[in-house]
């Protein structure tokens, strides 16, 4: 089994000092969450094999960086980095996520894809609240191939349309634009923004609805691009 779980928001610069921290809280929370893919972890490099690394404050700093020390890097994208967490057989973390730029088309995002044996549960809701709260996004989503499918063939939806899937999170100003009478169970997020609970694995007909309902209330449109702030 495989799911996805998104945020994204648009220009934030910030410091590798605080972009450590996000990564940082982020690796915590997972371990917390998913124990059973989250004993070891590894950096993914654009060149070259794989490497450890420690999910410590001291480890998740020099990997900032050293992407920020690329000679293909710039501001204007955001730093990129890559994890993989790996433990019981059969589960598996991959992180991944670009941050702290000042993109004015690009989003910047943080994905968490979990891979786990079929049937077993999956705090799916848990891992969008731990990204909603460290990363602060504009929008964000538990998703999958059949949801995504669905979107786009039967609602029209492109690769960076703001969406939700099965369980969305809206931060506070599309939150405040989600229509009375939404089929969905909603949960206000510490700090800001709230989480919609819209339907079970599978039913990729009641998260297509859903999306066209807060479409149509203005709570999914886009950034104005160029873009000039990380939320709506």
């Amino acid at each position: 089994m495989r799911c996805l779980v998104r945020g994204f928001w648009g220009p934030r610069p910030e410091p590798v000092e605080s972009l450590a921290g996000r990564w940082r809280r982020t690796l915590d929370g997972l371990t917390g969450l998913v124990p059973q893919a989250a004993a070891a972890w590894s950096q993914i490099h654009a060149n070259g094999p794989a490497t450890a690394i420690t999910p410590d404050g001291d480890a998740l700093l020099g990997a900032v960086r050293a992407a920020q020390s690329a000679a293909d890097w710039s501001d204007l994208t955001g730093t990129a980095l890559r994890l993989v967490g790996t433990g019981t057989p059969g589960w598996e973390l991959e992180v991944s996520g670009v941050a702290g730029g000042t993109p004015e088309f690009l989003l910047q995002s943080i994905m968490v894809v979990i891979h786990a044996p079929d049937g077993a549960p999956v705090p799916e809701e848990d891992v969008l609240a731990l990204l909603a709260r460290v990363w602060e996004p504009d929008f964000g989503d538990v998703s999958d191939n059949d949801v995504l499918d669905a979107l786009e063939d039967e609602a029209g939806f492109s690769v960076e349309d703001p969406a939700v899937g099965r369980v969305g999170y809206l931060s506070p100003a599309r939150a405040a634009l989600v229509p009375a009478g939404l089929e969905a169970v909603r949960q206000e997020i510490p700090g800001g923004g709230e989480l919609l609970s819209i339907a079970a694995p599978g039913d990729t007909a009641a998260v297509v609805r859903a999306c066209e309902r807060l479409r149509e209330a203005g709570a999914l449109a886009p950034l104005p691009r160029p873009m000039d702030r990380a939320v709506l």
